[in-house]
């Protein structure tokens, strides 16, 4: 296959797990076609790649693992639906043994998150806040949401140089 289409359809998952980030951020909804997206991407990536079957069906395995621990953490409230979609299209694309790394990554991220909003949301910071735009308004508003999707991008883009993915780095790189 040709090393550029190698090189697109390879960038789809940082570009996408970037974007999923971004767009909670701001407006605390990651829309399905990103995680759909992801997840259609992964075999034709992977094909492109070399990925053995086995190796697939392995990636395939985390994947339906993140989504059920997602599915576990949306229903005790820990995040939003759109994160657990994120994580698991995310666990789909790093397989073994990047995911522990992700997760790993993913909590760190999402205690740094969590930290850094209630200090700017804290009465003594909210003072010295300049105006900004409606989004960063609500994300510093006492009380709101953690936009968990940023930590899962965070998280997702550490572990990426360790999938198993062959020459998933060198392609895109």
């Amino acid at each position: 296959m040709l090393p550029a289409l190698q090189m697109i359809l390879v960038m789809v998952f940082p570009a996408l797990v970037t974007v999923g980030g971004l767009r909670d951020l701001t407006s605390y909804i990651i829309p399905n076609w990103i995680s759909i997206t992801l997840a259609a991407a992964f075999l034709p990536a992977a094909l492109a790649l070399g990925v053995p079957l086995g190796d697939i069906g392995l990636h395939a395995a985390v994947g339906a693992g993140a989504l059920v621990a997602g599915m576990v953490m949306f229903a005790l409230g820990w995040i939003g639906g759109g994160d657990a979609k994120l994580f698991a299209a995310a666990g789909l694309w790093l397989g073994w043994p990047a995911c522990l790394i992700f997760i790993a990554a993913t909590a760190v991220a999402g205690g740094a998150l969590a930290l850094s909003l209630l200090m700017l949301r804290s009465i003594w910071l909210r003072p010295f806040l300049p105006g900004g735009p409606a989004w960063f308004g609500r994300l510093v508003e006492p009380g709101e949401n953690v936009p968990y999707g940023v930590a899962i991008a965070i998280g997702a883009l550490a572990a990426l140089p360790y999938s198993t993915l062959p020459n998933l780095m060198a392609v895109a790189f």
